[in-house]
């Protein structure tokens, strides 16, 4: 998939979660979580007993709603923000145990847990990584601080 295309494709995604959280890039946590136990509690499959497909439904839905919210925390400013001397500390001290690339999505397990999915990294980029020989110090010149990312809890590493 193109650069551009795979650019499109993660605005269109963070697009489409703040129009459903309806926020800003500039919306506030507090104000996320509030909108986040709004929905939850619209869309709780258990508010439609007694009829399947409208339960069904509200499973799907709510699922979304979780999965937008998780996802507009962990690239929010104040996500990033107080999560970076950690990032700081994984990215300059702790060696690399395994990467994925997938749609110019670079996922980086580090030694010490910690996992970190980086934004529209060109494959040439990738390729450069996977053949270098000191992966960690291309890494460090090349992708830490050259792309977009976020954090990825547990449950997201193992997917």
């Amino acid at each position: 998939m193109p650069y551009r295309h795979v650019q499109q494709f993660i605005m269109k995604k963070i697009l489409d979660y703040r129009k459903l959280f309806n926020a800003t890039k500039s919306t506030e946590l507090k104000e996320l979580k509030s909108t986040y136990r709004n929905l939850m509690k619209e869309w709780h499959p258990d508010k439609f007993q007694g009829n399947d497909e409208a339960s069904l439904n509200a499973e799907e839905r709510s699922k979304s709603i979780i999965e937008a919210y998780h996802y507009l925390v962990s690239i929010a400013p104040e996500t990033i923000e107080a999560q970076l001397p950690e990032y700081t500390s994984t990215t300059t001290t702790s060696a690399i145990v395994d990467y994925e690339y997938k749609g110019q999505t670079l996922k980086i397990i580090f030694l010490n847990g910690s996992s970190y999915e980086y934004f529209a990294v060109p494959k040439p980029i990738y390729v450069k990584l996977v053949n270098s020989d000191t992966p960690v110090r291309f890494a460090k010149r090349h992708i830490y601080n050259s792309f977009s990312y976020r954090k990825l809890t547990n449950s997201e590493m193992t997917v």
